[in-house]
């Protein structure tokens, strides 16, 4: 049996698929890398040190892929992605202090854990809640147009509140409308400090925070989130290596496949309506929570059964939501052909 670095071929073209499915939400959403590589890889048999330095080490790959097509597609904000950078990092530095402060006081992984699941399962509710309330295509409606004025559109209400604030100096982003950059580098600092204190990369905290208090527009915020995490990604994933975690038996095929499937998700966000975008980035948060949850709950009463359970409703709700995206995608590739052949014939 063919082997890649001592590992079957049946393992590789696993490995393959899931980093397929996994580069679809990636550059789909900017988020979903290690939120579910790491717990795979853990249930699967790997090392902790091993499954996080692999994880990070594809999340810097797929990033890097993603971010290109964005890049291409013009919804990438470099001069946003900067200022976040500079926000988080000091938001992380923080986060970590009051996590080791918990770890010295024996309540870090309680308290980290339930945090974990009320965030992530609140922001999926929100996210939903929201998306459905407008009618699936709340929001900003307005296209990517760095020149346009769109001071007066419909984003979300706490964004408008923000903007609202003219404390020079103000910053155009993106989208034609401006910001204060105290108000980016504060709205980066609290994502940073939420992604420190967790001890996460933060993706499903970026994005919404990118459209719900900055105002951008989601497949911007998509494509900014994924060029900051090409640098979180990368510096991460290049301290593991220097220690030798970085498994490349698990990173090649993994990348593999995410190679043709980060381009797939980012191309669908131009195609795929706004709502739907967000209807589908909430479910995902709220699986992503009941399966952290039952993982928490299989360590506490040591069952190791609700492990498998827990993964199995990672990749259930992988192959869920990039099933949806990929067929919304199809079908708003297949009305635009329509309507040109409508047109053509008139």
């Amino acid at each position: 049996m063919m082997e890649l670095f001592g590992v079957s071929a049946t393992l590789i073209a696993t490995f393959v698929g899931f980093g397929l499915l996994i580069g679809i939400l990636f550059g789909f959403f900017g988020m979903g890398g290690s939120f579910l590589v790491t717990p795979a890889l853990l249930v699967m048999g790997y090392e902790s040190t091993t499954a996080v330095a692999s994880g990070l080490a594809f999340v810097f790959g797929t990033s890097v892929i993603a971010t290109l097509k964005h890049r291409d597609l013009g919804q990438v904000d470099y001069k946003l992605g900067v200022l976040m950078i500079a926000g988080t990092t000091a938001g992380i530095e923080v986060g970590k202090i009051g996590l080791e402060a918990l770890q010295h006081m024996g309540l870090a992984d309680t308290v980290v854990s339930v945090a974990y699941v009320f965030l992530l399962g609140g922001i999926g509710l929100f996210v939903t809640r929201e998306a459905l309330k407008h009618g699936g295509g709340g929001g900003l409606e307005h296209d990517v147009d760095e020149d346009a004025d769109v001071e007066d559109a419909d984003i979300p209400e706490i964004a408008q509140k923000i903007q609202s604030y003219r404390v020079p100096p103000m910053m155009k982003l993106r989208g034609g409308f401006r910001v204060s950059l105290w108000m980016i580098l504060l709205v980066a600092f609290a994502t940073g400090l939420l992604s420190g204190f967790l001890g996460v990369g933060g993706g499903f905290i970026r994005m919404p925070a990118l459209f719900y208090l900055i105002g951008v527009p989601v497949p911007v915020a998509v494509g900014t989130d994924l060029f900051e995490i090409v640098f979180s990604g990368g510096i991460g994933s290049f301290l593991y290596a220097q220690s030798g975690a970085v498994d490349l038996s698990i990173v090649v095929p993994l990348l593999s496949g995410s190679a043709l499937g980060a381009r797939l998700g980012a191309a669908a966000t131009s195609l795929v309506d706004e709502g739907d975008i967000k209807v589908y980035f909430g479910v995902m948060l709220l699986l992503g929570a009941i399966a952290v949850a039952v993982r928490k709950v299989g360590g506490v009463f040591e069952m190791p059964v609700l492990d498998t359970v827990s993964l199995a409703i990672i990749l259930g709700a992988a192959l869920l939501v990039s099933g949806a995206v990929t067929y919304s995608a199809i079908r708003e590739l297949r009305a635009e052909a329509d309507g040109r052949s409508v047109a053509a014939d008139v």
